[in-house]
């Protein structure tokens, strides 16, 4: 069985994603970037970067050393140690959208502040859903003090799931508890460094801005060996110029500028290259996600991250409405579908709405859905074994191919069966189910979801381990018993 062409999106030609990548390389020559850190400024200058009006000059050579340092693949393991996630290449995977700080109550259809039970419940859910590779800190719960929120939910979430995280840091003392309990899972430092566990983000702030904190991500990942991801946050006529194209290349030199300082920490060291570029709503001055400008910056600059041989990351499946409604849907769908077909390898924003502030388990469950037909899209049409002139004869002469050998065969694999979220059902059927619209299938899903759910429990050692790091951390900041 072969793939007859995979279905590939791009929206730049190859002389194209040179020239922005070379003027990437002017602007960080020229422009420079604003370093608030000492020890990466150091780096830089020892490098070869060059003070200018309270900014460090980047040199094109830099940027190509750091490029032929950093790893063009990189593999993520489970909490058991087995594979999950192969960055690299065109290789697809989903996960769902980071540090919400609301969560839809389908009971209400109105946004809370998330708590630790918001955050349990997230986690369950996506370790049993297989269109999902990984899954992430999604909520910062609100009833723990926000100086250990991002600690908290990453030891959450390796309770409560296997799958790889996708994570980060609120602060610099964050790290170092984080990189523990992921070494204590993994069984130790080294362990943790060949067989990664998590993915760290680091956020550059527009325009070509590193603040001390992200920084400091920067080089503890490098030096840890976890994987990096940086993400850049360009808004369209607000901190980027309003063209697209012109905010692809700051989108560019500004992920480009924390390769050089992420390489300079330690040659070699996994990298991504991804971000969360947003098209600026003139009209009501928010940031919209589900945008298709939005969309198509997203799918431009992860081409050139596959161009410059690095992993890719990219926010899409994401939605700006307030629920789980039509739009919510057209614009995950569409989301989920172009960053498939961009080949883009870490897919994050499953569940979200409201311009990324709000999680919602019912929109989780249908954009896992829309990841499945996305997956579907990239197989594309494939070629089969045999002779298909003498197999539609064999249609010919029966009359019917319902319980032919080759129907019984390929029918599962050709014909995936969506859950039970996607009506399919005869208009009779859906009326005797009581009408229900696909966010009310979706609540009552979750529910059945979670209360199955069975997660296999860390081993003694390995919990006792966790609790006692955030026990300490806790304690550190005035609270001294986690919530129930």
């Amino acid at each position: 069985m072969t793939t007859i062409q995979r279905p590939v999106l791009e929206f730049l030609t190859a002389s194209e994603v040179d020239s922005i990548v070379g003027e990437a390389c002017r602007v960080l020559e020229t422009s420079g970037i604003l370093v608030e850190n000492d020890d990466a400024a150091d780096l830089l200058r020892e490098a070869g970067g060059v003070d200018r009006n309270e900014r460090i000059l980047v040199t094109e050579g830099m940027v190509r050393n750091a490029l032929k340092t950093a790893p063009s693949r990189i593999v993520l393991f489970d909490r058991g140690g087995a594979p999950a996630m192969d960055l690299g290449e065109m290789r697809v995977h989903f996960d769902p959208g980071s540090a919400a700080i609301h969560v839809l109550d389908p009971a209400t259809n109105r946004k809370r502040d998330a708590v630790t039970s918001d955050v349990v419940r997230l986690a369950t859910l996506v370790d049993g859903l297989p269109n999902f590779a990984a899954q992430s800190t999604s909520l910062v719960a609100s009833d723990v003090p926000p100086d250990v929120g991002d600690r908290y939910r990453l030891y959450l979430a390796l309770t409560h799931g296997r799958k790889p995280v996708i994570t980060g840091t609120f602060r610099t003392d964050g790290f170092a508890p984080m990189h523990a309990m992921l070494a204590a899972v993994r069984g130790g430092e080294r362990e943790l460094a060949e067989k990664p566990l998590a993915i760290f983000d680091c956020c550059v702030s527009p325009p070509l801005r590193w603040t001390g904190l992200t920084c400091q991500a920067l080089i503890d990942c490098a030096r840890a060996g976890i994987p990096a991801e940086v993400i850049p946050m360009p808004l369209t006529g607000a901190v980027s110029p309003v063209t697209l194209r012109e905010t692809v290349v700051q989108h560019c030199a500004e992920g480009l500028s924390g390769l050089v300082i992420h390489q300079l920490a330690k040659p070699g060291s996994p990298f991504v290259f991804g971000g969360a570029p947003a098209a600026f709503d003139m009209r009501n001055g928010t940031t919209p996600m589900g945008a298709m400008e939005t969309m198509l910056l997203g799918a431009s600059y992860a081409q050139i991250g596959r161009r410059l041989g690095l992993p890719t990351h990219g926010y899409f499946c994401v939605s700006d409405s307030k629920t789980a409604d039509y739009q919510a849907g057209l614009e995950s769908g569409i989301g989920a579908v172009m960053a498939a077909m961009a080949g883009i390898n870490v897919i994050s924003g499953a569940g979200m709405l409201d311009f990324l502030l709000t999680q919602s388990l019912e929109k989780l469950l249908l954009d896992h859905e829309a990841a499945g037909m996305a997956l579907r899209a990239v197989r594309g049409v494939e070629r089969h074994e045999g002779d298909s002139v003498a197999l539609i004869g064999e249609v010919v002469r029966l009359g019917e191919f319902l319980s032919h050998p080759h129907t019984r065969k390929h029918w599962r694999g050709e014909l995936p069966v969506p859950s039970k979220l996607i009506d399919r059902g005869s208009y009779g059927d859906w009326e005797n189910a009581g009408a229900p619209d696909a966010a009310r299938r979706a609540a009552s899903e979750v529910e059945r979801l979670i209360g199955s759910a069975a997660v296999p429990p860390l081993g003694p050692d390995v919990a006792k381990a966790l609790d006692e790091i955030m026990r300490f951390e806790a304690a550190r900041h005035g609270l001294l018993k986690l919530p129930v």
